[in-house]
């Protein structure tokens, strides 16, 4: 029972963990896309996602994750994921939501 009350906390303060990682790139587009996606997405991603998500997030190369998301370069195979086409999905759908109220 303990284990079950735990869960829930402990699914928390890992998604607090990646949406501080999700918003501190050190690449501001990069920040743009992760930050947003984790804020409002990420509540809802199951384990995997997370987990996957974690290990995205652990690229040190900004630009070239970056580039992988936006599609201008090649994705190497072990990210490309669920997650990865949830957050292509989410940035072209954020960027147009932007673009539609004027930014850009």
């Amino acid at each position: 029972m303990a284990d079950t009350n735990a869960r829930p906390e402990a699914k928390k303060a890992r998604l607090g963990r990646i949406v501080f990682r999700a918003w501190r790139r050190g690449f501001r587009e990069a920040d743009l896309v992760l930050g947003p996606f984790a804020d409002r997405v990420g509540p809802a991603l199951d384990e995997q996602d997370l987990t996957d998500f974690e290990t995205l997030l652990m690229q040190d190369d900004d630009h070239q994750l970056y580039a992988w998301i936006t599609g201008t370069e090649p994705t190497p195979t072990a990210f490309e994921t669920p997650l990865m086409a949830r957050i292509r999905a989410f940035m072209a759908e954020h960027v147009a939501a932007e673009v539609a109220k004027g930014a850009g």
